[in-house]
C-alpha cells in the first residue's frame, strides 16, 4: 500500500460500530467536516467526543456570531443495520470514507463491499494484511503542528504501532517550531536572491544544528539567533 495524506475537511466519515475500536477511529478524524457513528450502543469515549465537539461548536457560534461550523461535528446514530441494510446507509450518508468497526464480520464485509462498489474509501478494522483496491489503513500519528508523522504496521500489530508512536513523540519534540523557523528562513533567503544551492545548504545546516534545536527549546528568538549564526557561516563560505 502507498502511504498518502488525505484532506477530509468538509467531508463525511461514516463509522459503523461505536465500541472501543469505532471510538478510537472516530477520534482520529479531527479534520473531517462531519463524523457519523452508527451503532446500537456507544462507548463512553465516543460519547465524550460528541459532547466535546458539541461544546466546542457552541463556543465557536457564540464567538463568531453563528457563522457555521468551525470544526468537525460528531453525530451518534443509534441503529443496528444488518448486512442487507448497509448499502442504504452508505447512500444516505454519502461519506468520503466508511469505517467498518462492528463486531459482526458480515456487517463489516457489507460496509466494505458497498463502499467499494460506490468508489468510496473504506477502512475495515477486522482484517489485516492484503486488502482490496480502494481500502485504506488508518495509521497511528504523531503531531507537532505543522509536522505530522504517520506510521502503520499494515494492521498486523496495533500494539507495535502504539509503542513506536510513543517513541517518535519524544524524538520529534520541537519539530513544529523547527518547521516554522526553517520555512521562514527559506523564504527570506529566496527573497534576498540567495542562490538555490546556498539556500538549500543553509536550511539543511539549520535543521541539523543541535544549537538551533536547543535554542528553540528556550524560545523562538533564541532559536532564531542560533540559526542566523549557522546561516552566516554558510553564506560567508
Amino acid at each position: 500500500m502507498t502511504p498518502l495524506y488525505h484532506d477530509l475537511a468538509g467531508e463525511t466519515v461514516a463509522v459503523f460500530g461505536g465500541g472501543a475500536v469505532g471510538s478510537r477511529k472516530a477520534a482520529g478524524f479531527d479534520e473531517a467536516g462531519r463524523i457519523v457513528v452508527v451503532s446500537p450502543e456507544f462507548d463512553e469515549r465516543v460519547r465524550e467526543l460528541a459532547d466535546e465537539r458539541d461544546a466546542d461548536q457552541r463556543e465557536a457560534d457564540e464567538r463568531d456570531g453563528d457563522e457555521g461550523p468551525d470544526g468537525p461535528s460528531v453525530e451518534l446514530v443509534r441503529a443496528a443495520p444488518d448486512a442487507d441494510a448497509v448499502a442504504e446507509w452508505i447512500d444516505r450518508l454519502d461519506p468520503a470514507l466508511a469505517v467498518a468497526a462492528t463486531d459482526d464480520a458480515a456487517v463489516n464485509a457489507a460496509v466494505e463491499s458497498a463502499a467499494l462498489d460506490r468508489g468510496i474509501l473504506v477502512n475495515r478494522t477486522d482484517v489485516s494484511g492484503g486488502r482490496d483496491p480502494g481500502s485504506v489503513v488508518v495509521p497511528a500519528t504523531v503531531e507537532d503542528d505543522p509536522v505530522t508523522v504517520a506510521l502503520s504496521t499494515g494492521g498486523t500489530s496495533p500494539a507495535l504501532a502504539k509503542a513506536l508512536r510513543e517513541r517518535i513523540e519524544a524524538e520529534i519534540e520541537g519539530a513544529g517550531e523547527m518547521a516554522a523557523l526553517s520555512g521562514e528562513i527559506r523564504e527570506e533567503l529566496k527573497t534576498a536572491g540567495v542562490a538555490p544551492e546556498k539556500r538549500r545548504e543553509a536550511v539543511r545546516r539549520v535543521v541539523r544544528s543541535r544549537g538551533v534545536w536547543k535554542g528553540l527549546q528556550k524560545g523562538r528568538s533564541n532559536g532564531r539567533q542560533e540559526a542566523d549564526t549557522v546561516i552566516e557561516e554558510v553564506l560567508d563560505r
